[in-house]
C-alpha cells in the first residue's frame, strides 16, 4: 500500500477525517518553508499538500498568488522543491507529501526525470491543476506507472456525464473543490458539501477530500463528519503574509494547523 492508502485507511479504522494542509515550497524562503513543513506533521497534519511554485497560478487566490510571487522571488524553483521533500524525509517517512501545481514547470523539466526525482525525494502523490484527463498519457500514466499517485480535482460544474471521464485514473484521494472559483473564495454550504459527496460515492471507492474556502476550526469539522479529508491552504498562507519575522510565520502556520487538527479529531465525537 501507498503512503496515501496506508494513511487513509487508518482514518478510516480511527473513524475521523484527515487534515489535509497546503504551503508553497518557499514561501516566504527555503529555511522557514522547509521548517514549516517538518514542522506540520507534529503540528496534526496528516496529508502535507506541497505547492510547486509557478507565475501563472491561475486556479489560485490572491493569497496563494502571492505566496507564490514570495518563492519565486525567494529563487524557489523545482529542484529546490524536490530537494525539501528529500530533506523532510531524512525524519519523517510516514506522512503522505503530494506536490501540487502546474504543468508547465514540469514540462519544462521534464516529465520523465521529473518523475524519476520526485519518487528518489519520497513524494508520494501529484495533484496537477491544468491536466486534464485527455492528456493522461502526458504525465497521468507514467506517474502511475512509476508510482506516484494522481489525484484528480472535480468541482461543482463536474457533471455525472464527464465525472467518470475525470475519475478515470485518479489514484490516492479525489479532491473536491467545493466552489466554483479560486483559492480562498467564500465556503460551500454543507448541504452542498453533503450532496456533493453523496454523488461522489457513486462514482468512486477513492477517499473523498474537500477543499477551496476552509479556514477556521469550526469550518473544518463540519466538514470532517461528511468528508475523508479536509483541505486547508490559504489560511495557513496568510499568517506566513502577515507575519514580520520567520519565527512568526513558523508559529503561525503550526499554531492554526494545530488548531485545525484538534476540530477535525474532534468532528465525529459525540
Amino acid at each position: 500500500m501507498s503512503r496515501l492508502q496506508t494513511r487513509f485507511a487508518e482514518l478510516k479504522q480511527q473513524n475521523r477525517a484527515a487534515l489535509v494542509t497546503f504551503v508553497t515550497a518557499g514561501d516566504p524562503d527555503y529555511d522557514t518553508s522547509l521548517a514549516i513543513l517538518k514542522g506540520l506533521p507534529a503540528a496534526g497534519a496528516d496529508v502535507i499538500e506541497l505547492g510547486m511554485p509557478f507565475t501563472d497560478p491561475m486556479a489560485d487566490g490572491p493569497a496563494i498568488q502571492l505566496a507564490n510571487i514570495r518563492a519565486l522571488g525567494a529563487q524557489q524553483n523545482l529542484a529546490k522543491t524536490l530537494q525539501m521533500v528529500r530533506e523532510f524525509r531524512k525524519e519523517n517517512t510516514e506522512t503522505p507529501l503530494v506536490l501540487m501545481g502546474y504543468f508547465n514547470p514540469i514540462h519544462r523539466y521534464g516529465v520523465q526525470r521529473f518523475i524519476g526525482e520526485a519518487l528518489d525525494s519520497g513524494v508520494d502523490g501529484l495533484i496537477v491543476v491544468d491536466m486534464p484527463p485527455e492528456h493522461n498519457s502526458e504525465l497521468c500514466e507514467p506517474a502511475q506507472a512509476a508510482g506516484l499517485d494522481f489525484i484528480r480535482l472535480t468541482t461543482p460544474t463536474t457533471d455525472d456525464v464527464r465525472l467518470p471521464t475525470v475519475l478515470n485514473g485518479s489514484s490516492g484521494f479525489v479532491y473536491y473543490v467545493s466552489v466554483a472559483g479560486v483559492t480562498g473564495a467564500g465556503a460551500a454550504t454543507l448541504e452542498h458539501v453533503e450532496e456533493a459527496v453523496a454523488r461522489l460515492r457513486r462514482h468512486t471507492d477513492l477517499p473523498i477530500s474537500i477543499g477551496f474556502g476552509i479556514r477556521t476550526p469550526e469550518q473544518a469539522a463540519a466538514i470532517a463528519r461528511l468528508a475523508d479529508g479536509v483541505v486547508v491552504g490559504s489560511a495557513l498562507i496568510d499568517h506566513i503574509a502577515s507575519a514580520d519575522t520567520a519565527e512568526q510565520a513558523i508559529d503561525g502556520v503550526l499554531s492554526l494547523c494545530a488548531a485545525l487538527a484538534d476540530g477535525v479529531r474532534k468532528a465525529r465525537l459525540g
